[in-house]
């Protein structure tokens, strides 16, 4: 019979972490080339060999499935209420540990221990250089008035970005006003929910919509890629806040499994890609910014602009997600 690439990868790394103690086994959501840099510093500093299988869904699934006896060690992936997921399932144990306590701020991290974030990126608005004035974007709530019938663009109201949003709306305003600003976002849309963050800054730069919600680091990528340059250079990006609070921030982050059989070599990868020369390479890869106090962002992230962070934990976003997501199906978001 004839093994998938994953269920070989899986079955490669069950073999070899019997044979050899010295390695830890990840479950990853992001893809490989972003954490390649990372697990191969540490397995330079430490000698512990780093064992990726990526997948593109059914982590929990599969961690479910394998129960006690599964390979995995830690599990990475973007989004809050994604890493939340994995500890509702049951699929985690608490780590308590000082020094990932001391350089991940408590509002990225799980207050139990079962999670903790790595890189932060904003939630922010792409907004045309030609079609925008100066000042005119200024909080997330201002998105539902009418000065911006037809000049919005975003993905749909169902993905994880868009429901972590909402969520942390949901968090300041309430139901009510909730579902009252996604029917005026709504409203305000220039075209249905359509594509990625980077389709929207490619509608911008058409003329199809003014403004587009997307994570900052989407410029990073836009910019480096010589088919999509243009439309990064046709926006600028605005940071707005809630009324009563920051930008809008979600996470990178990982989790320590239930069964980790290899816990202490796992332990110590957490506490490595907590640690400032970690942060600094992952954030600096991927455009996001680096939580490990004293860490700095890439000069070209920094580039676009210092705002403040909305300061509430986001375990308590993620725990708002269904309603979000029930709420989006109410003002039938995406119809």
């Amino acid at each position: 019979m004839k093994l998938s690439s994953l269920a070989l990868t899986i079955l490669l790394m069950t073999q070899t972490t019997t044979a050899n103690s010295q390695e830890v086994n990840v479950y990853s959501y992001r893809q490989p080339e972003l954490i390649q840099p990372l697990t191969d510093a540490f397995t330079k500093r430490t000698g512990i060999a780093v064992n990726v299988a990526f997948l593109k869904k059914g982590l929990i699934e599969r961690l479910k499935a394998e129960g006690s006896r599964t390979p995995a060690d830690l599990v990475f992936t973007v989004d809050i209420s994604r890493l939340n997921a994995v500890v509702e399932a049951g699929l985690t144990q608490s780590v308590q540990n000082d020094f990932l306590l001391k350089n991940i701020p408590s509002t990225y991290r799980d207050p139990d221990g079962h999670w903790f974030g790595l890189t932060t990126r904003a939630r922010i608005i792409y907004a045309s250089k030609t079609r925008v004035s100066e000042g005119e974007v200024t909080t997330y709530e201002d998105l539902a008035s009418s000065k911006w019938k037809d000049r919005i663009c975003t993905r749909s109201g169902t993905h994880a970005y868009t429901l972590a949003l909402t969520a942390a709306y949901l968090h300041h305003h309430g139901e009510v006003e909730t579902l009252n600003w996604l029917e005026g976002l709504k409203a305000n849309l220039a075209q249905k929910p359509q594509g990625n963050d980077r389709a929207q800054v490619k509608a911008i730069w058409a003329g199809v919509c003014d403004i587009s919600l997307g994570n900052t680091y989407y410029m990073g990528k836009m910019l480096g890629n010589p088919d999509q340059r243009a439309w990064a250079e046709s926006v600028t990006v605005e940071f707005p806040e809630f009324q009563n609070g920051g930008t809008h921030v979600n996470v990178s982050g990982l989790a320590l499994t239930k069964y980790a059989p290899n816990r202490d070599n796992a332990i110590a990868l957490m506490e490595f890609l907590a640690s400032p020369e970690a942060q600094e390479i992952y954030a600096s890869d991927n455009f996001e910014y680096p939580i490990a106090p004293g860490t700095e962002a890439d000069p070209l992230v920094k580039s676009w602009g210092d705002f403040t962070p909305d300061n509430v934990n986001l375990a308590a976003i993620a725990k708002l997600r269904s309603d979000a997501l029930r709420l989006m199906e109410v003002v039938d978001f995406d119809g």
